[in-house]
């Protein structure tokens, strides 16, 4: 099982970071060692001290694929969930300066949070307007809709599948929405789609 997350998908997010809006869709790895266990507290690493929090929906593949084509895109992900895609803002700054890649700042252990809970494509009205947030104690942080994504999920996958294979069980986080924050020790963050709690992370 591999982990592909998405960088700048969201256009405010983009923004507030001030870098380019892309022309097609950046993407980049986690390993499995970096999924956080559930019920786990996060431990901010002693290598950083400007770790972001990034709140994105996370989609299931579910069949083994290479070459995909975006109108048959839907036919590879039946599951949708949430995620956070810690971040060491500091590293990730100094490594891009330089040119090297982000792993040091976003593959380290515990750095993808991904919900215990996964609704099933049918749980959704419109599989194109999908609302989700994240509280950092009791202030609501981010709000984003997948409406919102520069490149959408049929489009991401075609994407990625030109360059690797998708295999039963990878997980795609989308990107994440303006309001990226930095995390403090003993903060609590509640992730949500729509009104249904997803997960919840204390912060060590």
């Amino acid at each position: 099982m591999k982990i592909i997350c998405i960088g700048r998908n969201y256009v405010d997010h983009t923004k507030e970071l001030n870098n380019p809006i892309p022309s097609e869709p950046i993407f980049f790895l986690k390993p499995d060692s970096s999924i956080l266990p559930s019920r786990t507290a996060f431990y901010i690493p002693d290598f950083s001290d400007e770790v972001h929090f990034e709140v994105e929906l996370v989609y299931k593949i579910c069949k083994l694929g290479k070459h995909i084509s975006v109108k048959h895109a839907e036919r590879y992900y039946d599951e949708i969930g949430l995620g956070i895609d810690f971040t060491a803002r500091d590293v990730q700054s100094e490594l891009k300066s330089k040119g090297h890649p982000w792993e040091k700042a976003k593959a380290f252990d515990g750095s993808a949070v991904i919900s215990r809970h996964f609704f099933p494509k049918s749980h959704f009205t419109d599989l194109n307007n999908i609302k989700f947030s994240l509280n950092q104690n009791i202030e609501t942080v981010q709000n984003g809709n997948n409406s919102d994504m520069i490149f959408d999920i049929d489009t991401i996958i075609s994407h990625v599948s030109q360059y690797m294979t998708l295999k039963m069980g990878d997980l795609i986080f989308t990107g994440t929405p303006a309001g990226v924050g930095k995390v403090y020790e003993d903060d609590v963050l509640k992730g949500f789609i729509g009104d249904k709690e997803m997960f919840k992370v204390n912060i060590k």
